[in-house]
């Protein structure tokens, strides 16, 4: 059995990026700045400090005692909220309670017949079993080890399978086809379901190339194909087929410098089956073009890749915030105890159930695992009761610097650290971690902001990057880290 190297330096290289949306309410009541020099009780602070953010829209919170569970401050929050990526802070704790800190996800290569004099007189498969971070690279290190077989060609059929977990050719259907941060999943995943389009001018021509990249190998594929057509706009169009995904590119938007993006694809497993050749073929392995297995996998195990331990893969997810990861786990976890599972919101519902029977928890809606779609919600209240009796994913989310509302350097405060995972969908911003005070108390905090209104009204085709989503996301942001701080400040001491 081999593990592929890098998996977590492949992830940062190809730059994970969180998905753009939103779902959100207005505020049920709207509190009035209060006029300069007036001096605000300690207890109407956070309040104050919403009131001035310029945030629009809904903002509720919750913060309490991490070892006693007492509500220190509060705003709504009971009230359903779009939770965004910080819905992977339960995806974390719902996969190790499930699966264990130690779980792997493998990959096997399966030959079904005899090899005679270099030849697989039967069928090859490779079959998935639904690792998310499965690169190019883990498949070359598959090929070579079925070559080290003694198989350099094959009489029958290249199977690819993929039914370890549900699939579908995207995680929500209400996001526009050409981001990245919403691919396929399924039992067969590679390089985060997601192409590499890179252009490079050359004169008057531009090369393109639509590549399976990885650190070591990067194949081209023929399952995801580019064209550069003339036309004013849109920038791209995507037209789905019967076995790959075809894509068309304005010429002019291209420019005249090098440049590249990733692109979403459409047909996980023949993707990967069609890497897997590319890779093969260098080590003198020749085989078709894969067929999507409709029955289990046959045969014996000639090769094998396993992902990292979960708890890595964890990690990975919360800190580049893949939302492939997320799924992944999140189904492999739903279907441990051996019932079958539908579908990716059936997974959802599950998590959500298990929710409610392991901490309590009252009201929420889980479509997904990695918060990408619309219609998951989930209250303050609720997160911060997970969260502090699930400490398992404290230790896998990110340092976060409190800057010292007393200065004006930026500097962070003295004696306080804080760990937290971020949310953000089109006018949706979260924040759910813990806050270390300098007396050493600990404290949980969900904090989350959404704008409903103005998420509804964007356009499917500008959802990638709205109007004045940024500006908006950046007062939400502020106003998130204002109340970290007094937090921090206020409640001190037990």
């Amino acid at each position: 059995m081999m593990n592929s190297p890098s998996r977590r330096a492949v992830l940062a290289g190809m730059g994970a990026v969180a998905g753009h949306a939103a779902l959100a309410e207005a505020p049920l009541t709207t509190e009035r700045p209060l006029p300069r020099g007036v001096v605000v009780p300690r207890e109407g602070r956070t309040n104050a400090l919403v009131a001035n953010s310029g945030v629009n829209g809904a903002v509720t919170f919750a913060l309490a005692d991490a070892e006693t569970g007492e509500m220190l401050d509060m705003r709504q929050q009971g009230r359903p909220m779009p939770p965004a990526s910080t819905l992977k802070a339960v995806t974390s704790i719902y996969a190790l309670d499930r699966l264990g800190r130690d779980f792997q996800f493998e990959t096997k290569v399966l030959a079904d017949g005899k090899i005679v004099d270099g030849e697989l007189r039967g069928d090859l498969w490779l079959v998935g079993g639904g690792d998310p971070t499965l690169t190019s690279d883990g498949l070359a290190d598959l090929a070579k080890a079925v070559a080290e077989a003694g198989i350099s060609r094959i009489s029958g059929t290249f199977f690819v399978w993929a039914d370890a977990l549900p699939r579908s050719d995207r995680i929500d259907s209400d996001q526009p086809d050409v981001v990245a941060y919403n691919p396929s999943y399924g039992g067969l995943n590679l390089n985060f379901n997601r192409v590499h389009f890179e252009w490079i001018p050359d004169g008057d021509e531009i090369e393109i190339t639509m590549q399976a990249r990885a650190l070591r190998f990067s194949p081209e594929t023929n399952v995801a194909r580019m064209r550069m057509v003339d036309r004013p706009g849109p920038v791209y169009e995507y037209k789905k087929g019967l076995q790959a995904d075809y894509w068309s590119v304005a010429r002019d938007s291209l420019g005249k410098k090098p440049g590249a993006r990733w692109l979403p694809v459409r047909f996980p497993a023949l993707y990967a089956g069609d890497a897997f050749r590319a890779v093969a073929r260098l080590q003198g392995l020749k085989l078709p073009f894969p067929e999507v297995a409709q029955n289990p996998a046959v045969g014996r195990v000639i090769a094998s890749t396993s992902s990292e331990k979960l708890e890595d893969v964890l990690t990975g997810m919360m800190r580049y915030s893949t939302n492939l990861t997320a799924e992944a786990v999140g189904m492999a976890a739903s279907l441990v105890n051996g019932v079958p599972l539908a579908n990716l919101i059936g997974s959802g519902s599950r998590m959500a159930g298990w929710a409610q029977m392991r901490f309590g928890t009252r009201r929420m809606t889980f479509r997904d695992h990695s918060g990408l779609g619309y219609d998951s919600e989930i209250n303050a209240q609720d997160m911060v009761d997970i969260l502090r009796q699930g400490q398992d994913c404290e230790g896998l989310m990110k340092s976060l610097a409190i800057a010292d509302p007393g200065r004006t350097d930026g500097k962070p405060m003295e004696g306080v650290s804080a760990v937290a995972k971020t949310g953000t969908l089109n006018f949706v911003s979260s924040l759910v971690g813990y806050i270390y005070t300098k007396s050493g108390r600990k404290l949980v905090f969900a904090i989350f902001t959404a704008d409903k209104q103005r998420r509804d009204s964007i356009p499917t085709e500008l959802r990638e990057r709205p109007p004045g989503s940024r500006s908006w996301a950046n007062r939400s942001r502020r106003l998130q880290k204002g109340l970290l701080a007094e937090w921090a400040e206020q409640f001190e001491r037990a």
